[in-house]
């Protein structure tokens, strides 16, 4: 009984080495293991076989079915590495010839979100500055979105109605929160490094608002200055100096006006000149509210663990999508998150084409 098997197995591996493609292996497969396969049916006869030989009968077929799916596997991974070597070879893409013209209005060229654009110009602007671009995550805990930043308990922005609160907590039992500014990163960077400090922190924010003014999710820029003898006059020019660059108009009128943040004191909102009938930037003799910003407050400070008597700085923050939209004359916020392609291809910057800074710093 020994010779059947032994031919058997010379007549597989022949098959199985003949197969020229995985059709034909599992072709193979099929003959020998299928449920009509040879070997499947010699041991399906195994209760022919006398009750003294069918122990050894058993074992020897289930040793010639093991030795032939290992033969089965090693002919199948062989030919799987033949089929990818020609398909890598047919579908060859040679990147180095011009892109093939789109028929009219099925497509248009790549370009750069507005968002991206200003979160670009952004950085250039700061960047001359001497500022550095800080990151962090999205998701905080409520001391360092709210306690930190001398936020009280009471104070309707942390409040459910305005934030969105996540389950459970952190390691250090705070409540996690989807940020809803990126001053979270100013404070961890006082936590993080000794100053002098000076970062912008563009990025993500949420809060539970939504309309043609506002989003759920949008983008926000938060700046801080952190340095021996910072005062007001710095903070002033270093705003005057981005507005003027950003927008491009060298004699941008900006005013300074006071207010309340609880992070910053004293606190000023910044206001730039526009006419309110056209909706122009620079003139009319009307002014728009564009910015918040002030001086540290020094329990922030000292939340951070530097003495407010020895460091003193200043902090603004602003919305990317604000700016952007005044920029360019967008008159709705919503068309941002649409993913409208004809918005898309109108608004796009030229993905060849650096951030400028405009009038210069």
């Amino acid at each position: 009984m020994t010779d059947d098997l032994s031919t058997l197995r010379s007549e597989a591996e022949a098959a199985l080495a003949g197969a020229a493609d995985l059709r034909a292996l599992d072709a193979v497969r099929v003959a020998v293991l299928g449920k009509s396969g040879s070997l499947s049916g010699l041991l399906k006869g195994l209760g022919a076989v006398p009750a003294d030989q069918r122990k050894d009968r058993g074992a020897a077929l289930n040793r010639l079915k093991n030795e032939v799916e290992a033969l089965l596997e090693t002919r199948k991974a062989a030919l799987e590495a033949l089929a990818l070597e020609a398909r890598l070879k047919a579908e060859r893409l040679d990147v180095s010839l011009p892109p093939r013209p789109f028929a009219a209005g099925t497509a248009a060229d790549g370009g750069i979100h507005p968002i991206s654009r200003t979160i670009e110009e952004l950085t250039a602007i700061f960047g001359a500055m001497g500022f550095r671009v800080v990151e962090g995550p999205d998701i905080e805990s409520d001391w360092h979105n709210f306690g930190a930043l001398n936020i009280p308990d009471h104070h309707p922005a942390r409040q459910d109605h305005d934030t969105f609160y996540l389950p459970g907590t952190d390691e250090a039992g705070q409540r996690r929160v989807l940020r809803t500014q990126t001053s979270p990163l100013q404070i961890r960077t006082m936590l993080a490094e000794p100053p002098p400090i000076r970062i912008i922190a563009p990025g993500r924010t949420y809060r539970a608002d939504h309309d043609a003014t506002h989003s759920p999710m949008f983008h926000q820029v938060e700046g801080l200055v952190i340095d021996r003898g910072i005062t007001l006059g710095h903070l002033k020019g270093c705003l005057t100096d981005f507005l003027r660059a950003f927008f491009g108009i060298s004699d941008l009128p900006v005013r300074f006006r006071s207010s309340y943040f609880p992070f910053t004191e004293p606190s000023m909102e910044v206001d730039i000149g526009w006419n309110r009938k056209t909706g122009e930037l620079g003139g009319g003799g009307d002014w728009l509210e564009i910015l918040g910003s002030g001086m540290v407050h020094p329990k922030v400070l000292a939340n951070c663990g530097l003495d407010p008597r020895e460091w003193q700085g200043f902090a603004f923050g602003m919305g990317i999508e604000r700016i952007t939209m005044l920029k360019h004359g967008m008159p709705d916020l919503r068309p941002f998150y649409e993913s409208d392609l004809r918005w898309l291809r109108h608004w796009a910057a030229d993905p060849l084409a650096p951030a400028s800074l405009h009038e210069g710093i």
